[in-house]
């Protein structure tokens, strides 16, 4: 943009490359955040969503598992007699 006084101009010109500086900052800024979020995500022991998925149906199944356990030890202690 050019206006009829220089020191607009300058100021103008100035502004813009402020701004320029500024956006490179950011962008630079977000990319090493972002690296570092990265490597911390890394060294952190996540699991995937179908590893989770998984022990939770193994957890569940043991639960059914342990409920049922769990009545025929209840139905075998009334058949001897014993009550807990």
């Amino acid at each position: 943009m050019q206006t009829q006084s220089p020191f607009f101009d300058a100021l103008a010109k100035a502004m813009a490359e402020a701004a320029g500086a500024a956006d490179g900052v950011r962008r630079e800024a977000e990319t090493v955040m972002r690296g570092q979020l990265q490597r911390l995500v890394a060294d952190m022991d996540f699991v995937t969503r179908e590893d989770f998925e998984a022990v939770r149906e193994m957890a569940r199944l043991a639960r059914e598992e342990n409920e049922l356990l769990k009545a025929r030890i209840d139905d075998l202690e009334l058949r001897l007699g014993k009550s807990s």
